[in-house]
Formats: C-alpha cells, structure tokens, sequence
C-alpha cells in the first residue's frame, strides 16, 4: 500500500465496516477484508491482527468524538437552546464522513459490539450524553426522551424505511423528532428573588 500508516488504517477499517454490513462480522474473514483490499493477508496483520482489533478502532474513534461532546455539553447552561444544540452535534458527528457506514454497522452486528469492552464503554457513553441532556431536570420522564432523542438520531439509519431517502433528509426528520422530545424537558427554575431582605429586629423594652 502506498498510502500513509494512518491512510492505510482508515481504508483498512472502511473496507472491512463494508465487508462486515455486507456479509455480518462472524461470517467475514480477515482473508476477505485482504481481498477486497488488493493486500496480503501478511500486509493486513501488520496494521489489525483481528477482525475485533479493527471493530475496537472503530469504536474507540467514535468515543473520542463522544468524550469530547459530553465535555462540551456539561460545561452548558441547562436550557432548550444547548439541548438542540448538543444533539445537532451529535446528528452531524453521526451523518458526517464514514460515520453513515459506521452507524449502519452498529445497527447490523450489535452481538458483535455487545461482546468487546468498547463496544459496552459506548453504551456507558450514551447514558452520559443522555444526562447532560436533561441536565436540571432529573425526573424519570426526562431521563427517558434524553435517551430517545439520542436514538431517534442514530435509529434513523434502520427505522426510516422511505425508498431513496438521501442521508440528509434522514437527518432532518431525526432531529424533528429529537427536538420534539426535548422540548418536553423541563428547564430548571430560577430561584426566586426576595424582594425585601428578612432583618430580625430585637425589640427592647
């Protein structure tokens, strides 16, 4: 390959996600992912020595993405206007570059992702971001559209089932619904202002 390591590495990584949506991640080879990459075998285990090594590369680039939006997220206030923005970032972090064919994998090898530790830390990254979603307002109800609106963004991939629909008005309606949700989660209240100072006065007599 005549690419750089790190060139090499993504086109790896892109080619077995295809490989692995094509065909599903136990049903794939590493001989197959060489194939398709014009390679060795030998060349191929000098970047990956496994289909889980390429997997947890995979994962691990998204949850560097999702750290760093969680970091951003919790130093907001706690109002709509940071929650719509908080998940039209994570819209764009989703449908930007190869993350459309990273999503589609996640929706088609989930026993895979369920049986590598990146794969269960980005379900603990989720229920992160899904608290400084509803960060102010704690109640069960809030909890659980944080959640759904984190997955009506990444669920669009497989739910929205409209023949042709392009990767952009997949997003659109994904944050439709998403900001419907959110919008239902209560900002928390300004503590009241008193408007006399309580003074204690000692009476003498």
């Amino acid at each position: 390959m005549s690419q750089s390591t790190g060139g090499t590495r993504e086109r790896i990584k892109a080619v077995a996600l295809e490989l692995f949506t094509e065909q599903g991640y136990e049903a794939t080879s590493l001989r197959e992912v060489a194939e398709r990459l014009g390679v060795t075998k030998a060349a191929l285990y000098y970047h990956f020595k496994s289909k889980d090594e390429i997997v947890t590369s995979v994962v691990e680039d998204r949850l560097e993405r999702m750290d760093a939006l969680i970091a951003w997220a919790e130093t907001q206030p706690a109002t709509l206007a940071t929650r719509q923005a908080v998940i039209e970032r994570y819209a764009d972090a989703t449908f930007s570059g190869e993350q459309p064919s990273v999503m589609r994998f996640f929706e088609q090898n989930q026993t895979a992702l369920k049986s590598l530790s990146a794969g269960r830390e980005l379900r603990g990254r989720m229920f992160r971001l899904a608290t400084a979603l509803c960060q102010g307002d704690d109640s069960p109800g809030a909890q659980l559209r944080a959640v759904l609106a984190l997955f009506a963004v990444h669920s669009s991939w497989f739910a929205v089932r409209t023949p042709d629909i392009t990767d952009a008005e997949r997003k659109r309606v994904a944050l439709e619904v998403a900001d419907e949700l959110l919008a239902a989660i209560t900002a928390p209240p300004n503590p009241p202002t008193p408007t006399h100072p309580h003074v204690d006065h000692e009476v003498s007599s």
